[in-house]
């Protein structure tokens, strides 16, 4: 396994990051320590969670089976960057105020709730799932700094964050003596490349990790088309995969990627991790794997080095929207 420092901190994390995300809706309890074992085997110290996660009636879900992975001891937790996060709206049953977004009152009513289903004591990142446009931000840092004096959290980190929230979150922290935020989670991958513009820019600036999402876009990176010819029906695209492909243009383009990767003998899905393992300012792609066999497919990618030819043909297939603000200005 190869490790990078997250962001500006001092804190070495993996070049891959196992998301949890499948651990609970579709992987079970089982299986998911399985994977969890597996990947802390191969070196991958940096595992990702969010309160949320398990979904509707089991939402906390996946967080229970993080935490029920550590309490069988061994070192695991102290293994472990682990990373969740806050603003879903925990209630039990129908929505009720003041338990979402990111208030003083439910940052501290969350940690709590996470830190008991995690069945630990600190979280290492404690992220911030999405803008709240309700809250004051010197609240939030506010609340953070409470955290981390209590020793419930160490950092704070931001997803789906646009540049300037980045920039007005940081600049805040600095005015507050915060320390900040120290990575940002956002959705970026071959077929994704918005972020390029004002996101990945903004975090390098104020020292922030970049974790993408969905690397694979819902699995239209994962080898889709050769997947349906080789399977029929069974193995059609779904979601967001069946969506993008009913497009012509964007069926030709993953067409195109799929054939430029079968020229090079490899796998689309390690190829596109690969390729971002390459991007300036990024930490490591989160991987959601629902098996054994799909971790071991995103560890190989750590090792898969692009030749300087493919890199070039990638770019020709899925051209990023260049810089800002001339991606927009003309």
């Amino acid at each position: 396994m190869k490790y990078t420092q997250l962001g500006r901190t001092g804190l070495k994390v993996s070049r891959l990051v196992l998301g949890t995300m499948n651990f609970g809706p579709q992987t079970n309890e089982a299986d998911s320590h399985t994977i969890m074992d597996a990947a802390l085997a191969a070196g991958v110290n940096f595992f990702d969670t969010a309160n949320v996660y398990g979904w509707g009636a089991d939402k906390g879900r996946t967080e229970e089976i993080v935490g029920s992975w550590f309490a069988k001891g061994d070192g695991r937790r102290d293994k472990v960057v682990l990373g969740t996060k806050v603003f879903a709206n925990m209630a039990e049953g129908d929505p009720w105020p003041n338990h979402d977004r990111l208030s003083a009152l439910n940052i501290r009513r969350a940690v709590d709730a996470s830190l008991k289903r995690l069945q630990t004591d600190h979280i290492d990142l404690y992220q911030f799932h999405h803008i709240d446009r309700h809250t004051p931000v010197e609240e939030i840092w506010q609340a953070i700094d409470v955290l981390v004096k209590q020793g419930k959290v160490i950092y704070a980190g931001s997803s789906n964050f646009p540049g300037w929230k980045i920039a007005q979150a940081n600049e805040a922290a600095r005015r507050l003596g915060s320390y900040g935020l120290v990575s940002e989670q956002c959705l970026f991958n071959l077929a994704e490349r918005r972020a390029e513009m004002e996101v990945i820019p903004a975090a390098q600036a104020y020292g922030l990790g970049v974790i993408p999402w969905s690397p694979l876009h819902g699995g239209l990176l994962g080898g889709v088309i050769r997947k349906e010819s080789e399977g029929g029906s069974a193995r059609a695209a779904t979601g967001r995969s069946a969506e993008a492909l009913a497009n012509t243009k964007v069926r030709a383009q993953i067409q195109a990627y799929e054939d430029l990767v079968a020229k090079h003998g490899l796998e689309p899905g390690e190829v596109a991790l690969a390729w971002l393992l390459t991007r300036p300012g990024i930490t490591g792609p989160i991987v959601g794997p629902r098996t054994s066999d799909q971790l071991a497919s995103a560890l190989r990618a750590i090792e898969l080095g692009l030749p300087e030819e493919m890199l070039e043909s990638l770019e020709e297939i899925f051209p990023g929207p260049g810089p800002s603000p001339e991606a927009f200005a003309w």
